[in-house]
């Protein structure tokens, strides 16, 4: 049976949300009864003394007053109105993001919801603000739709049809009428558009404005994740057309132009599957016995002219998107993998930060500008550990890098050598400064010619890792620092103190494992957090502390108000060291020339925009890449379904188990209703569930066994049957 987009009328509606929103979007007016009857179209008896009740209550609960007899005003815009954005939960409910006016977030009952979806930027009526009571609220009005296009499985009946979303946070499904279906099949993941939200219907009208295939296909459900978060998979032909015609030669009049930087010892250290090569260091031991370090950054600014069809396609992107089988870059090929990629045995034009330091890693002497260089070499980070680890004794020595054999010569191992022994002393010194050493593992896929995944292994950073680190780290404060002392408009990087209620909450679960923080001091808290993710590395609650850890952090954002990096224990911050991904830099590297050129500060007003925009992208980015291991992981567990694994109790609510697998990090949920050796309860202060007549505890960091019940690949999610725990 189909299903109509409205409801049939039954008991009057309460509609006190509707005529608080008419009196606040007409705050000067005074309306009667009947007035807002019509602007409701309500002319029948029954809806009309409904409206006389409800205006009756709101005067009594004083969110309106009677201005003149019969006619009412909506209090005056006060305390107790709010902007804002919505939260929904997946049980239909939804926050107020509003921490700063009440210390917590407002609760919005999902009958007070007023068509407000997730994101939304919303104006709403606060109440129950006594205290001790958390405070409820009221969409009085939807301002601003945080996104309209939507991605869901369409179910095609005879005269309409109905998408419906895989996001939990979305409510409603999309009713879209027959003519509006366009090339959609029975079933097809599609791209479908809300144009309006008639007020008789139960769900918003939409149209099908693009087909991405049947779900659970690969390249489906590739293309989904990045249509969720409004993210492109192609560039436009335009912007492919223009890139093409750009001039990428190296002229001697642009190098005469620069310091000129080819016959100092160069080289790049990446991933062994990089196409991209953003940044390459350069070494020379000086005559006073300090050594000159050149962090070379690809010079995209120069390719990227402000106010072109191809800047702007960045800058709308404002990041490279990492996925599990493929990269969306923020640049066409031409530009990321070619012309700007500081490629072996190419001359390339750069943006430098050029240090001069002591044996014992003391920056002297700096100098900031434009340069060309030429890389003499590519190694791979595992290449690169290979002569730290053993110091390559017989020189020269032939190593394979990156598929080619060439003979790695004493001045080259001696550079790689020297600058991981200034790296390690950098990073002792940032870590004593507060700085938090957050090495979470990564979890990584083996992938056939056809993107299925046959293996999982992890990514763990080791000391080649580290040494790129650091001089990143270097570049991108000394840059923020030179600037910021000049008290000019700059594009930083920041990372605010963490919240101490996530904190107290990160205390209550790590106290379980025997492990604690230390809240005398913003640097104690540091360095407490420093040694539990020393103290976890390798036991079996690692990765859930690691990820518990990073939740209690504030989120890093791009702003032009310096307060400081709390996680790099850095005044000054900013990014520098990859303009081919992120379009921050890009501004960083425009501004630093501008200043360098004598340029006034630049106005803050436009660069702060331009920052939002650049931390919004970069969120859905990152949830866009987060959403993708889900897929992959969800994918691999599919053709695993018969095994049994050992896991690790991540999480633990009213409904059930997390349970992440140990041997891939997979993650899925065993529901309470299903665990069959004892009637379950969730015990809230002990954060465990509770067996009724064993009095058993299953609790975060317990062992159990699982095996895979439902794997979702359109949702990405892992159901697990609970097989027992550990110790039985």
């Amino acid at each position: 049976m189909g299903r109509k987009p409205n409801k049939p009328g039954g008991k009057p509606k309460d509609f006190s949300g509707k005529i608080l929103k008419i009196l606040a979007a007409n705050a000067n007016r005074a309306f009667n009864y009947k007035q807002i009857a019509a602007l409701l179209e309500k002319d029948d008896t029954k809806s009309r003394n409904e409206i006389i009740k409800d205006l009756k209550i709101l005067a009594a609960q004083k969110k309106i007053t009677e201005a003149e007899p019969g006619k009412y005003l909506i209090k005056a815009i006060s305390q107790e109105y709010y902007e804002g954005t919505i939260d929904m939960t997946s049980r239909r409910t939804a926050y107020f993001v509003c921490k700063e006016e009440f210390g917590e977030d407002v609760f919005i009952p999902t009958n007070n919801l007023n068509r407000a979806l997730d994101g939304d930027r919303v104006k709403v009526y606060v109440y129950n603000r006594r205290k001790g009571k958390r405070p409820e609220g009221e969409v009085i009005e939807v301002v601003e739709r945080a996104k309209t296009e939507f991605v869901g499985v369409i179910d095609i009946q005879k005269n309409f049809a109905f998408v419906n979303t895989a996001n939990p946070k979305m409510y409603t499904d999309i009713f879209v009428p027959k003519d509006k279906i366009g090339e959609a099949q029975q079933g097809d993941v599609v791209v479908v558009k809300i144009e309006d939200w008639p007020k008789k219907a139960d769900s918003p009208f939409g149209s099908v404005i693009q087909v991405l295939g049947k779900p659970g296909e690969h390249d489906t459900e590739i293309h989904a994740i990045l249509a969720e978060y409004g993210l492109p998979y192609e560039f436009p032909a335009e912007v492919e057309a223009y890139a093409q015609q750009l001039d990428t030669r190296i002229h001697p009049e642009e190098i005469a132009r620069r310091r000129d930087m080819r016959d100092t010892l160069t080289f790049t250290i990446d991933p062994k599957d990089a196409k991209d090569f953003d940044d390459a260091l350069s070494f020379k031991v000086l005559e006073n016995g300090n050594y000159e370090i050149g962090v070379h950054i690809a010079d995209v600014s120069h390719y990227l002219a402000e106010g072109t069809i191809l800047d702007d396609e960045a800058y709308n992107r404002a990041t490279s998107v990492y996925l599990v089988d493929r990269v969306v870059p923020m640049l066409p090929e031409v530009l990321s993998n070619f012309a700007c990629s500081l490629r072996p045995h190419e001359e390339k034009y750069t943006f430098s930060a050029v240090f001069e330091l002591t044996p014992h890693a003391q920056v002297v002497n700096q100098w900031f500008g434009r340069t060309v260089i030429y890389s003499d070499l590519r190694f791979a980070y595992e290449e690169a550990q290979q002569i730290i680890e053993t110091k390559l004794a017989n020189i020269p020595q032939e190593i394979s890098l990156s598929g080619e054999a060439y003979t790695v010569h004493d001045d080259i191992v001696h550079a790689v050598l020297k600058l991981d022994e200034l790296a390690k002393i950098m990073r002792k010194q940032r870590l004593k400064n507060g700085a938090i050493s957050f090495d979470k593992v990564e979890v990584k896929f083996k992938l056939d010619e056809n993107d299925e995944p046959v293996g999982v292994y992890f990514k763990i950073a080791k000391d080649a890792n580290h040494l790129i680190e650091e001089f990143m780290l270097l570049a991108n404060k000394k840059v923020a620092e030179f600037i910021g002392k000049q008290n000019k408009t700059f594009v930083y990087r920041i990372h605010d103190e963490p919240d101490e209620d996530k904190l107290f909450n990160l205390q209550g679960l790590i106290s379980k494992f025997g492990y604690s923080l230390n809240f005398k001091s913003k640097k104690d808290i540091s360095l407490s957090l420093n040694k539990l993710l020393v103290d976890v590395v390798g036991k079996k609650e690692q990765n859930m502390v690691d990820t518990l850890a990073i939740r209690s952090m504030s989120k890093a954002k791009y702003s032009t108000d310096n307060i400081g990096h709390y996680g790099l224990a850095f005044d000054y911050y900013s990014h520098f060291t990859s303009p081919i991904r992120r379009y921050p830099d890009v501004m960083a590297h425009r501004l630093l020339q501008h200043y360098l050129d004598g340029g006034k500060s630049a106005d803050s007003d436009v660069y702060e925009e331009k920052c939002v925009h650049s931390s919004t992208m970069e969120n859905l980015a990152t949830q866009a890449e987060r959403d993708s291991v889900k897929y992959m992981q969800v994918k691999y567990m599919k053709d695993h379904q018969d095994e049994e694994f050992l896991g690790v109790i991540s999480g633990v609510t009213e409904w059930g188990i997390f349970v992440e697998i140990i041997s891939n990090k997979c993650e899925g949920m065993c529901r309470i209703r299903e665990i069959k050796e004892d009637y379950y309860t969730f015990d809230e202060k002990q954060y465990a569930l509770v067996g009724q007549v064993s009095k058993k505890l299953l609790q975060l960091g317990d062992e159990v066994y699982v095996k895979v019940k439902n794997a979702d690949l359109v949702k990405k999610q892992l159901d697990f049957h609970f097989i027992r725990s550990k110790e039985e």
